[in-house]
């Protein structure tokens, strides 16, 4: 780290300077949560024993079956499942959506397009075959306004059909320019839904925005939460995973997808992961006020330099993503190779475009992650198209990240 230019310092030193208030807000957010988190361990009785686990069909996984009972109470929601067996965010967003949807209904997306990988998966994108469109369901959308925010009046239109058998809101902004939802937000978007249609079950893809805030979207109303374990949920130790949370019905109805219909939650292994998935939650408030300190630090830095960032450094926020517009292929590549270089893993590699399995365009990604692929740690990503976003995410602590972002700064300011 000694050959860190004394420019890259000295913009350290006035980010840490300007974002008082914003580590102040975030540590009192990080407390919340924390205690959230201990009172749910409290409340289901977490013990060694649970840390046990469960081979072939893991029937009778008490450790597996209590991390349910602990992801429902963590969301305020009736039910929960929480496991390894889903392999990704995408795999259970897409097994709520195929356990609740029904052939000849409409999945309406009431925040414009969904996330690129899902657009597979509803069959609107990359051809796969399996596709919700496959299935027999029919898509709408709700186009953000033209600022990006929720369009109210094109959300009531989208969802009042008879035919809409679930409604869609992806929390963060994905590959797109808009803001990411806070809680308080999605509350005014499941208003206007139950409005125009009372009975539609409302789905929130939640990845990122756990623990950012005090509250979750089912205390705003929503039916049913959906994310991964190796973003902040899984607190960096989680190997693999995903969860939902919810209404009863909808839990059951995403468990028959899981697995098989008629075996559902009952069945699926632990293997020896209940103990990392126990810990991780436990550090899940902490490392998300990481990340969070992390991407408002490189928000600062970016701004000093004159570059366009989504969300300002001091804003407050409501996921773990800092979107830069970079404006070039090269700078991009730059500042990918920074954070990069900045990681504890793989760190001599030099991130390349390709293309990644979801993505129509080519995607680059710096990742040295311990966990292949976990958004908790530092890593930045970004299809390569016009005008060349960068989205980092994460930092297991926010030294290490603050260490990455000033290294990809570095590397950005080299002729």
């Amino acid at each position: 780290m000694n050959d860190i230019d004394n420019k890259v310092l000295e913009l350290s030193r006035r980010a840490e300077d300007s974002l008082a208030e914003v580590f102040k807000r975030t540590d009192e957010i990080s407390q919340h949560n924390t205690a959230k988190v201990l009172s749910v361990f409290r409340e289901n009785r977490v013990c060694e024993a649970d840390f046990a686990g469960s081979t072939g069909y893991g029937y009778g996984d008490r450790g597996r079956d209590k991390l349910d009972s602990v992801c429902a109470g963590l969301f305020r929601a009736k039910d929960g499942i929480l496991r390894t067996t889903f392999v990704s965010g995408t795999h259970a967003i897409a097994c709520a959506l195929f356990g609740v949807m029904r052939p000849g209904k409409t999945l309406v997306s009431a925040i414009g397009a969904p996330y690129d990988t899902l657009q597979t998966v509803i069959g609107l994108t990359g051809g796969a075959s399996g596709s919700l469109k496959e299935f027999g369901v029919s898509y709408a959308q709700a186009d953000t306004a033209a600022d990006g925010s929720p369009d109210h009046k094109a959300i009531a239109a989208a969802v009042s059909g008879k035919d809409v058998g679930a409604v869609l809101v992806q929390r963060s902004r994905g590959y797109s320019t808009r803001d990411s939802l806070s809680v308080d937000a999605i509350a005014d978007v499941v208003d206007t839904i139950r409005k125009a249609n009372p009975d539609v079950p409302i789905l929130v893809d939640n990845c990122y925005g756990e623990f950012v805030e005090e509250t979750e979207p089912i205390q705003a109303g929503a039916d049913l939460v959906m994310g991964s374990l190796i973003k902040n949920m899984g607190g960096g130790l989680a190997p693999t995973g995903g969860y939902v949370a919810g209404r009863e019905d909808l839990v059951e109805m995403t468990a028959s997808r899981m697995t098989v219909p008629g075996l559902g939650r009952e069945v699926g292994a632990s293997l020896e992961t209940n103990r990392s998935l126990y810990q991780g939650l436990f550090f899940a408030p902490h490392v998300t006020a990481q990340a969070i300190k992390t991407a408002a630090f490189c928000a600062a830095m970016m701004e000093q330099l004159g570059y366009e960032t989504l969300p300002r450094s001091t804003a407050v926020r409501s996921d773990i993503t800092q979107m830069i517009k970079m404006g070039s292929a090269e700078a991009l590549k730059k500042f990918c190779l920074g954070i990069q270089m900045g990681a504890p893993v793989d760190s001599f590699v030099t991130p390349e475009p390709w293309d990644m399995p979801g993505y129509d365009d080519k995607v680059i990604m710096a990742a040295g992650a311990f966990i292949q692929g976990a958004s908790i740690e530092l890593s930045c990503d970004g299809p390569m198209r016009e005008p060349f976003m960068a989205y980092m995410q994460g930092g297991l602590t926010y030294e290490s990240g603050k260490l990455g972002v000033m290294l990809a700064v570095n590397e950005l300011l080299k002729k």
